[in-house]
This record gives C-alpha cells, sequence and structure tokens, in this order.
C-alpha cells in the first residue's frame, strides 16, 4: 500500500531530524567531492574507493579521509547498494597511508583563564563605549560575545552546543546559577537530552553575562546567540556554526591576545578543562561535568602535567682552562 504524500513528507522531516546538521552538512560536502570534485561515479567499486584514498594520499588527513569514507559508505547504505569501503584493498590502502603520511593530531590552543579575563576586561570597556555614543549594534554584538564566550569557557561546550541552546531551554537558578537543557548532543546516542548547571561567579559570571545579553535583546524564546545588523537588529535564525571560529579569532585579536589565528570555539573546552585539572579537578569528576562518555575523549583535551616542572636543571659545569702545552726542549 502506497504512503499517501503528506505522510511522507512527514517521513521525511523525521528521518532527517535523525542525523545533526553538521553531520548532515559534512556527508554531503563529501559525497559531492567525490562525485563532482574527483569525478567519481556512484555507486562505487572498491578499486574506485581504493583510488580516491590513493589521489588524495597526502593532500587530506587521515581523519578527513575516514570521514569521507563514513559518508560514502552511508550513501551506499541509505541507496541499498553494497558498502565498498569494506572492502580489504580499501582498508589496507587506509592503512597504508597512515603509515608513509604520518600527521601529528592538530589540537586547539586552550584559552587560559588569565587570557579569558583579558578578554572580557576589553568587551567590558567596548560595551561602555558603545553606550557612551549610543551605538546599539556594537553594545548588542559585545554584549552577546561576553555571554558567548564565559558560557562556552565555563561550562566547556562544543560550537555546536552554543550554537544550539535556545532560551525556552534556560532556566535562571536564583543564587545557584542557571540550568541549560540541551535535547541532543554528540555523545547523546538515545537521543534523551541533557541538562547542564552553569555555575554563578563572584568573577567572570556566565550567568551575569546571559542575563545581560537577555535584558538587552529582549528574547524570549529561540536560539540564544543571533546575528546581529549593523543597525542593530537581532536576527531570528542562530549564529551560523561556520561564523564561530571567525568570530572568537577576531575578538581575541581586538583584545590583544597573541596569534589569535591558532584559536579555535574548542580552545574554551581545552581550557576549561586545563583550568579544572590545574584546580585539582580529578578525570572522573571532570568527565561528568562536560559530559564525556569514555577516558579517551577526555584526554584530548587535557595537557600531561610536565613531570620536570619545578624541579631544579642540572646547571652545566664550567669551562676549565686549559693548561698550556709545555714545551719540551731536546
Amino acid at each position: 500500500m502506497p504512503i499517501p504524500k503528506h505522510e511522507t513528507n512527514k517521513l521525511d522531516q523525521y528521518l532527517a531530524a535523525a542525523t545533526r546538521e553538521n553531520t548532515r552538512r559534512s556527508y554531503a560536502s563529501a559525497v559531492r567531492h567525490f562525485e563532482v570534485e574527483w569525478g567519481g561515479f556512484l555507486p562505487a567499486t572498491a578499486d574506485a574507493m581504493a583510488r580516491y584514498l590513493v589521489d588524495h594520499a597526502g593532500k587530506l588527513s587521515i581523519n578527513t579521509l575516514r570521514q569521507r569514507l563514513a559518508a560514502l559508505a552511508q550513501w551506499h547504505i541509505e541507496q541499498g547498494f553494497p558498502d565498498p569501503t569494506k572492502a580489504p584493498i580499501v582498508r589496507k590502502a587506509l592503512k597504508g597511508i597512515q603509515v608513509l603520511h604520518p600527521a601529528q593530531e592538530k589540537q586547539a590552543t586552550p584559552l587560559q583563564i588569565n587570557q579569558l579575563r583579558q578578554v572580557v576586561q576589553w568587551l567590558d570597556s567596548a560595551i561602555c563605549l558603545a553606550k557612551s555614543s549610543t551605538d546599539l549594534s556594537a553594545e548588542l554584538k559585545h554584549t552577546r560575545d561576553k555571554a558567548l564566550l564565559l558560557i562556552g569557557f565555563w561550562r566547556g561546550f562544543r560550537g555546536d552546543e552554543l550554537h544550539r541552546l535556545r532560551v525556552e531551554f534556560i532556566q535562571l537558578l536564583p543564587g545557584q546559577g542557571m540550568q541549560c537543557f540541551l535535547p541532543q548532543s554528540k555523545g547523546d546516542r538515545q537521543l534523551r537530552g541533557r541538562s547542564y548547571r552553569v555555575p554563578a561567579l563572584a568573577q567572570l559570571c556566565p550567568v551575569t553575562a546571559y542575563g545581560d545579553w537577555i535584558a538587552l535583546s529582549g528574547l524570549t524564546s529561540g536560539p540564544v546567540f543571533r546575528g546581529i545588523s549593523r543597525w542593530g537588529r537581532v536576527s531570528d535564525n542562530a549564529l551560523h556554526l561556520n561564523s564561530l571560529i571567525p568570530l572568537l579569532r577576531r575578538l581575541f585579536k581586538q583584545a590583544g591576545l597573541a596569534m589569535p589565528d591558532d584559536f579555535s570555539s574548542h580552545s574554551l573546552r581545552r581550557g576549561f578543562a586545563s583550568w579544572a585539572t590545574a584546580s585539582g579537578w580529578d578525570i572522573k569528576t571532570l568527565m561528568e561535568y562536560i559530559g564525556w562518555r569514555d577516558i579517551k575523549s577526555a584526554m584530548r583535551y587535557i595537557d600531561a602535567a610536565d613531570p620536570f616542572a619545578g624541579m631544579k636543571l642540572i646547571e652545566p659545569a664550567p669551562e676549565r682552562e686549559l693548561a698550556p702545552t709545555a714545551i719540551v726542549r731536546k
């Protein structure tokens, strides 16, 4: 019995909702790269997959190649074709590329607590200047950026989590802080959602920054962090996920941080993990707070302590003067 058209549309909506938006985007980009830019044909053979890997060995990182294979595997499965990425020749080609083209994984520079303080101080000055010059657009942007920065740091949120925060899912708790509910997140396989407690602090307070942003913007529902026009109009849509890293780098540059291009949205998460570890948090507490389910995920964000830190290093011995060579007289 055929499915009615209106039910088909609903089914498509539910199927689309089952996959995270940025995952859909990256998978679509991978399929387009294989077909359009490389000139491959779908459905593909295992030999074609292996040649695709070989042609991009050393040009794309091993993680990118794995992501491309996952996207192409998903396409074949959804279309009802055999998955060529599971063939031995493809797996061996990928392993060989990893051996011959080793690459150290690049990690975002963690935002240190003193750097966070420097950026917030710059934002406070910029907000005061915008108020005095009645520049509503600048005041809105700086107030939004302060809230985004402090919530992102103290909660250790990823960029996509900041992107999906909604006003109606945030509850202020007097004297305690606030609670943010995310209906889904990267590690939430069962889509049960999770609540995150955000602390109220005496300094660099994320709760106060959020309250200032909501009061100034007048938001009552929808995305928390949105675009702002040059005339001071707050958009109905959330900031685009790809705009978050340029926003942070521009902000860090304005605040005078060295090498701002070394930072990314993961710098907030890594910065908080570094601060918590230095402050004596044990790994179990940190994992529960952030929401990491396995130790490998947590250790990627924590820099190992230097075991020689604080130890007095051995000073090189001073060079001894050589005695003049004796002259032997015959």
